[in-house]
């Protein structure tokens, strides 16, 4: 002990260096720390930290994906109440294909004696013919991600910020937790395993959905979520180690077992299967009923609309996710391949259902990264009655986009069940953050939608907006890009 003490402080850090240096030559997995040791720890230490070098050092403004760090600096301005203006003109390269041109009225419209007022209210009730017809006090609402995808503290902080703004939240197919019951409105999602609805095998129980329709009377819409932006067509799987007793009385499935998510539901199997299935659910609780769908073939969405037509039945509101969407985790190949973006997916399944003169008789939601003024009035010019958002929420509720929500290892608490990393969440300080955020979206909506000479965004038409098509600086009007006119939305 007396040698070890006697011996200079640098000397502890160079036994360290050979240990480091034993452990490279000996190990084989890494090709690159056995051939340089030590030094080769370096390569994988820049690789680690590549993101946030990128993000906060790198990249320019308008880089960065999915959201790029000028969006991401106006929703956190926006939420923590700083200034969210920019000085000396746009940074923005108006030249490139896809850049969106909103038509200024030379009169713009004299704000209506509402304007004060945060919520844009919808145009259209959803489920009319229901018993217990829904129309949303805001048309900016949350999109589906389920307790388990976050952590109960973020859960709770959009819940409460919904309630004192006054939109409604979807509840995602995780079923509903106690920190979706803060007051807000709910949408309760219906995914392919029935989490909170299923019987002891896995099926569907509709007794379990009226008595959780009785019990919550937040409860104002039913989704059924046929495929997701992210990952259409597959499954997920929660594994046992992570069902904890409250998911597991949640979700109504055994601890200690994995939960699967098929890729498909078993309650139907055809688009009339789906059909009498919604139906049922309707008259069972009274509520609107509808449908949430990524977009590839348009094949059953033909048929959809055919028997609409035809039985006087069906969804009463058809939610359109973009291939851009998602807030878990997806497999590259899905996640960047498989579904069309938002603005094809939606044209395509808006265009259908104009053939069939039903556009009027439908609710159409749009879900993947409308969360911002310019996105939001794209959407609502192309057909969309109402927009949810997922992920700019999230950065209202401090998410840096570091991106492993996959990993449970989110550092700011919010898609992670790790309690430690979660006590960094304060509910009741993140709730007026995304309660914030929400105000400034819809004012910002509100004040484009008078300066284009409206009184509400359903009135834009497609060729209020231009796209830049990126040959020769010319642009086109969204009604020749994607080939239709929007029908005009009326009053209910």
């Amino acid at each position: 002990m007396d040698f070890l003490s006697a011996l200079p402080w640098w000397s502890y850090f160079v036994f360290l260096i050979v240990l480091i240096g034993l452990r490279d030559l000996i190990q084989k997995k890494h090709t690159i720390r056995n051939n340089f040791p030590v030094i080769g720890n370096i390569r994988y230490w820049f690789e680690s930290i590549g993101p946030e070098l990128r993000q906060y050092i790198v990249a320019n403004n308008r880089e960065e994906l999915p959201f790029n760090r000028r969006q991401r600096s106006w929703v956190y301005a926006s939420s923590k109440q700083e200034n969210n203006f920019q000085g000396f003109g746009s940074d923005q390269n108006m030249s490139e294909p896809g850049y969106i041109f909103i038509k200024p009225s030379m009169l713009p419209k004299m704000k209506n004696p509402n304007s004060g007022q945060y919520q844009i209210q919808a145009i259209k009730t959803i489920g009319k013919r229901r018993n217990k017809p829904y129309k949303p006090t805001s048309i900016i609402n949350i999109s589906a991600m389920s307790y388990g995808s976050l952590s109960s503290a973020a859960v709770s902080a959009l819940n409460q910020g919904a309630h004192k703004f006054g939109c409604y939240h979807n509840t995602g197919e995780g079923g509903i937790a106690p920190y979706h019951k803060f007051g807000a409105d709910l949408c309760f999602q219906i995914g392919t395993a029935y989490f909170g609805v299923r019987d002891e095998n896995g099926n569907f129980d509709i007794n379990k959905l009226k008595t959780l329709v009785n019990d919550n009377p937040n409860i104002k819409l039913i989704e059924l979520k046929l495929s997701q932006g992210a990952k259409p067509g597959k499954g997920g799987v929660l594994p046992g180690p992570k069902i904890t007793k409250e998911i597991s009385e949640i979700r109504h499935i055994p601890m200690g077992k994995d939960a699967i998510s098929p890729a498909y539901h078993s309650a139907f199997g055809t688009v009339s299967e789906m059909i009498d299935f919604i139906e049922s659910i309707a008259e069972a609780t009274g509520l609107p009923v509808g449908i949430k769908s990524a977009v590839g073939k348009l094949d059953m969405w033909h048929e959809l609309a055919h028997l609409i037509k035809t039985k006087e039945k069906g969804p009463d509101f058809i939610t359109i996710d973009g291939g851009e969407g998602g807030t878990g985790a997806a497999p590259p190949s899905f996640a960047d391949h498989v579904s069309l973006p938002w603005v094809h997916g939606f044209s395509s399944v808006y265009k259908v259902f104009q053939e069939y003169e039903l556009c009027n008789k439908i609710t159409f939601i749009g879900s993947g990264k409308l969360g911002l003024p310019d996105s939001a009035i794209m959407a609502m010019s192309m057909g969309a009655d109402l927009i949810n958002i997922a992920r700019e929420p999230l950065l209202s509720i401090g998410c840096i986009q570091a991106q492993v929500c996959h990993t449970n290892r989110c550092p700011t608490g919010i898609a992670t069940n790790n309690k430690w990393l979660e006590k960094g969440l304060d509910p009741s300080l993140k709730s007026e953050r995304f309660y914030n955020y929400m105000k400034v979206l819809s004012k910002e909506i509100n004040e484009i939608t008078f300066a284009c000479g409206y009184e509400h965004p359903s009135q834009f038409t497609m060729n209020d907006i231009d796209i830049a098509m990126g040959d020769s600086n010319s642009t086109h009007t969204l009604s020749k890009v994607y080939g239709y006119e929007k029908t005009p939305v009326t009053k209910d």
